[in-house]
């Protein structure tokens, strides 16, 4: 190919490497989460693979474009096609398993509270399973979820360092993890001693109330970790960080789709220039063309 077609096909490739950085960016931050945060290590490896895969694709595109090599930016349209569409899948992907739950407020409590039964559909079966849930647990456990919870607040009349009180407990912001996996619900009414340590109320029927309220254990390695909503805080925020990786995926995507659409225009104009094909040349003409010129 001349060096015309060529120029706007390097161009091209050269922005869908780009394009894949962000992509690849996301399935890394997904994948720092699930060893810290959200322990769930399956989500990320579809985008890692699709920024990957976009990433060698661009740079067999570049590489076609500047040797010539025809074979190679049909392989990189052809690829870029399925790339589009993999990005697409996961988009509603994403959007269909997280349609559904969000935090409940409670009266005089700045946190969310989370109950299992406001989520639905396949991840919520498979973090219920308990062969999959045993291994969730073991992560939030070894990965100190709940270490970030203790905070202090100094003693007016001694001055010393103590556990913050109950109201300041209570006017704090935690996240959907901390809320459900290192603390007891709302609903138990527990007394509040330090931010992991309850102790029940006799006079609430705790196991009437909620189940979790007897799955409550002030072992540290306990907690909260095996009560519905900890499994509900843990889909809460694999909801979030779904989210935020699929936003900016539909943003990714746009831009791939013009690419794309700009690759193939590039590479028929190329073509055309190899062919020695005037650009906008009419393919066909009339075997008695009209008198009349414009």
């Amino acid at each position: 190919m001349l060096r015309g077609g060529t120029s706007a096909l390097g161009i091209i490739n050269f922005i869908s490497f780009l394009i894949s950085i962000p992509i690849l960016g996301g399935g890394i931050w997904l994948a720092s989460r699930a060893n810290s945060t959200d322990c769930i290590r399956f989500l990320q490896w579809p985008i890692i693979i699709v920024g990957l895969v976009l990433m060698v694709v661009s740079l067999m595109g570049f590489a076609g474009a500047c040797y010539r090599q025809t074979w190679l930016l049909r392989l990189y349209l052809f690829a870029m096609f399925f790339i589009v569409l993999a990005l697409l899948f996961f988009i509603v992907f994403a959007f269909a398993v997280t349609d559904r739950g969000d935090g409940q407020v409670v009266m005089n409590r700045r946190f969310l509270e989370y109950q299992l039964s406001d989520y639905s559909g396949w991840l919520r079966e498979r973090v219920a399973d308990p062969q999959y849930w045993a291994t969730i647990s073991a992560c939030l456990r070894d990965g100190h979820a709940c270490a970030g919870m203790r905070r202090f607040a100094r003693d007016p009349n001694t001055g010393m360092l103590v556990p913050e009180p109950a109201e300041m407990f209570y006017s704090r912001n935690l996240s959907p993890i901390q809320s459900g996996c290192c603390k007891p619900p709302s609903s138990c009414a527990f007394t509040y001693n330090n931010e992991t340590y309850w102790t029940p109320n006799p006079g609430v029927p705790t196991v009437v109330t909620d189940p979790d309220c007897s799955r409550w254990s002030n072992d540290q390695q306990m907690l909260c970790f095996q009560c519905d909503s900890c499994k509900a805080g843990v889909l809460a925020g694999i909801k979030k960080s779904w989210r935020k990786v699929a936003i900016l995926n539909i943003v990714v995507l746009i831009i791939l789709v013009i690419v794309y659409v700009a690759g193939c225009a590039a590479f028929r104009n190329a073509k055309r220039i190899e062919n020695d094909e005037p650009i906008g040349m009419a393919r066909m003409t009339k075997s008695h063309p009209s008198r009349f010129q414009f």
